[in-house]
């Protein structure tokens, strides 16, 4: 599990503009018409419109796509009654969660009022700005009747996410657990050991699922829920047992098919799991600290179906899977409300993504993901990018089918398609990268592991479960420096090149590396001399097969690395040369850029290769390469310099390769404008397609495209520099990286070093 300091959480809420979240305009406000048509006085018509016909509010303004999170503050997290201002950051953050996963707008509103109808009063005055409300951290038993209360006044989708996001998604991971385990929920005993909001609702949603009452119990901070028991609420009356035979959890759970743990850390035992029934299913939600940690459940007993809130073991019970999509879904056909149907209609689509082979992405082109459903997959990822679709769609749906939608969708596939197309491209590919890395971590070599920002991202993607680093540098020079960082190293390898303990590796490596080049005028000496530095030993280390990948670039400028990449593990024999990419995650989608840092003037034979480079990296990312090579020219219109260059090598390319989809050479806005490239030159191999990968004409065009238009747009995403075509996974930073990019090419190296040793294998 990351571990999260005190200093770098304070720093990240901190840093830049204070806060998560930002309202930004969606339409033009540049000129004086803009403004007119924007307020006084074109806003009055949409206001008369909506005046006339109060649906029309969904058309003309942001209703239909705006959540309020709303909270008193008085259960935060695991920090309980600390007010509403205090709790002002999770609300921020369940909004970053909104906007990330499901495309939402939030607005996030503390309410300094724990009466509950004062409380109600203040949401229900307020609740015409918002298309749903999502109640968030309010203790029980007054979260109980204030979701009722706004249910029952509110015309549209009201939902306590404490209560029925956990049960929604628990409930599908017990459907599914249930089934490997090959019980019949309406057979199983059921212990659920917690009573607050979240027990209660979970209890419910599974008895909704065909448990039955009478073969659960619950218990609460004094022990078993008894009928005899005084002064009881509602909510624990519906669960309160007959039996009189138990009392406490170790005696409840005899024989029990089911733990439901959402309670406190560490209370259920070893001997508590062997007591149960064969096949026991436990689910220990509590956190940061479950009832039981995996590995002492796992080690209980081999047969025991384990799930936990925690995201660094299998089948995490995690509410991201559910309320993005639940109220994109609800809010996408103007949903009145969120009823019992919506939410049964969200645990079959969870339920049933899990049962699905897991995304082309990671099972075709990385081949690191072996997810099948299972007792160790159960329940899908919070990064699967198929929830929006599945989770939403079923929803809206089931709002459609009960009545309470005021729009009807038709054509259900246009609308998945919408979704799909709805966040864009941001984050979502790095985001499938380090979930990819994670599955199978190898060992990366960072170079330069004494610079700070390569430090760093060595500690983060540790963290992350993405590698296993090794840094080069003195011990205590880099202890020193990572304990002024705050940084730990303890389970980081760290080796010393230049220590006399390490002169038999450096000889080990001098001597592979002269009788690799020995026809090239290296002898032992000058090969051992070059293991004082640190890319030639970091990259023997890989050559060698001590290490998977190495990472370098901060300090080293490029031509050195290159030079140093060539000598020690060598271009693809299959290529004559090698190249970089980045890749650009834009609002408009996806761009691959090539040759952005090696071959600074490329002749023809060098353009065919970068192309080839090109398509074979742009398909390691699940994409379909269509290729423009670009030039200040249109399909030989300039019949000198780089355009003919440019256009000999697309007709070799196109001679050597009738089906890829490949084109030039022609002017980049006519590559990326489709119906202006195909209305002027109709004739083009790339008819009908969005160009995804721009091969430039030489390194000084591709580098300054990229940085242009990450300097003028901010919010794009930039991953890169990524190697093409060397024999290892040697990857390439350079000094201006942050730590993000490095942990991103990091994931990216991991992935590479993994997919050739699948290779290698067969």
């Amino acid at each position: 599990m990351v571990k999260i300091t005190k200093e770098a959480a304070l720093e990240y809420h901190h840093n830049g503009r204070p806060g998560k979240i930002e309202v930004k305009p969606t339409k033009p406000y540049h000129t004086q018409t803009d403004l007119s048509l924007a307020y006084s006085p074109g806003v009055a018509y949409p206001c008369l419109e909506i005046q006339a016909n109060p649906d029309e509010v969904y058309k003309y303004t942001d209703k239909g796509n705006l959540v309020a999170v709303i909270s008193n503050g008085t259960a935060v997290l695991g920090l309980g009654d600390i007010g509403a201002m205090s709790g002002k950051p999770v609300m921020e953050g369940k909004g970053l969660l909104f906007k990330i996963y499901g495309g939402i707008d939030v607005f996030d509103i503390e309410v300094a009022e724990k009466d509950p109808e004062k409380f109600c009063e203040a949401v229900e005055k307020i609740a015409p700005t918002f298309g749903g409300i999502n109640l968030e951290d309010i203790k029980a038993p007054e979260c109980f009747y204030i979701e009722e209360r706004l249910k029952k006044n509110l015309d549209i989708p009201v939902m306590h996410d404490d209560q029925h996001g956990t049960a929604i998604i628990s409930a599908a991971g017990l459907k599914n657990a249930l089934e490997v385990a090959g019980k019949d929920i309406a057979d199983v005993k059921i212990v659920v050991n917690g009573a607050g909001a979240a027990a209660i609702s979970c209890t419910k949603l599974y008895v909704a699922l065909g448990a039955k009452v009478e073969n659960i119990v619950m218990l609460d901070s004094k022990g078993v829920i008894t009928s005899d028991r005084e002064n009881l609420t509602p909510q624990k009356k519906l669960f309160a047992t007959d039996r009189r035979d138990v009392h406490t959890l170790a005696e409840a759970i005899v024989g029990a098919d089911v733990f439901v743990g959402l309670s406190k850390g560490n209370v259920l035992s070893q001997d508590m799991i062997r007591s149960m029934a064969a096949n026991p299913i436990v689910f220990a939600l509590a956190n940061p600290v479950p009832e039981i940690s995996y590995e002492d459940a796992m080690a209980s007993r081999p047969d025991v179906l384990m799930s936990t809130g925690r995201s660094d073991y299998p089948n995490q019970i995690n509410n991201v899977i559910g309320f993005p999509y639940i109220f994109r879904g609800a809010l996408d056909v103007h949903a009145k409300a969120i009823n019992e149907e919506m939410k049964m209609a969200a645990v079959h689509a969870i339920a049933d993504l899990a049962k699905q082979p897991v995304p082309d992405v990671v099972n075709d082109v990385y081949h690191v993901n072996d997810l099948t459903f299972g007792p160790k997959y159960f329940i899908p990822k919070p990064v699967d990018p198929r929830l929006i679709t599945e989770v939403s769609a079923a929803v809206a749906k089931a709002a459609i089918e009960s009545g309470v939608a005021r729009k009807t969708i038709t054509d259900w596939d246009a609308y998945k398609k919408n979704l799909m197309q709805l966040l864009g491209q941001e984050s979502k590919l790095t985001r499938k990268l380090h979930d990819t890395a994670r599955l199978h971590p190898q060992r990366v070599v960072f170079a330069e592991g004494g610079h700070p920002t390569m430090m760093k991202a060595a500690v983060q993607a540790k963290t992350e479960g993405i590698c296993q680093p090794i840094l080069l540098g003195n011990p205590d020079r880099l202890n020193r420096l990572a304990q002024r960082l705050k940084l730990d190293l303890s389970d980081i390898q760290i080796i010393d090149m230049r220590a006399d303990q390490e002169q038999g590796r450096r000889a080990t490596y001098a001597k592979h590396l002269a009788k690799k080049r020995a026809r090239q005028g290296y002898n032992f000496e000058e090969a051992y001399d070059k293991m004082y530095e640190r890319n030639y030993f970091g990259m023997m280390m890989v050559e060698t097969g001590e290490a998977d990948a190495f990472i370098t670039g901060l300090y080293t400028k490029y031509s050195n690395t290159i030079k140093v990449a060539k000598e020690v593990v060598g271009i693809r024999p299959e290529y004559n040369t090698f190249a970089t990419m980045h890749i650009l995650n834009t609002q408009k989608g996806t761009f691959y850029i090539s040759d952005t840092l090696i071959n600074r003037h490329p002749d023809q034979n060098v353009l065919v290769d970068i192309a080839k480079l090109s398509a074979h990296t742009v398909r390691f990312f699940n994409e379909e390469p269509h290729i423009a090579m670009i030039s200040y020219s249109n399909f030989g219109t300039d019949e000198v310099g780089s355009p003919m260059k440019v256009h000999a090598a697309v007709e070799e390319l196109q001679k050597q390769y009738p089906d890829m989809a490949i084109d030039g050479e022609m002017q980049v806005n006519f590559a990326l404008n489709k119906q202006l490239r195909d209305d002027k030159y109709p004739f083009t191999r790339l008819k009908g397609l969005d160009v995804n990968t721009l091969v430039f004409p030489n390194m000084s065009s591709a580098n300054s495209s990229y940085k242009l238009l990450q300097a003028l747009d901010p919010d794009a995403e930039i991953i890169g520099p990524i190697q093409m075509g060397l024999n290892k996974p040697i990857h390439f930073t350079d000094f201006e990286s942050s730590v993000r990019d490095i942990v991103n090419i990091t994931a990216v190296a991991v992935i590479d070093a993994y997919v050739e040793k699948i290779k290698d294998n067969k």
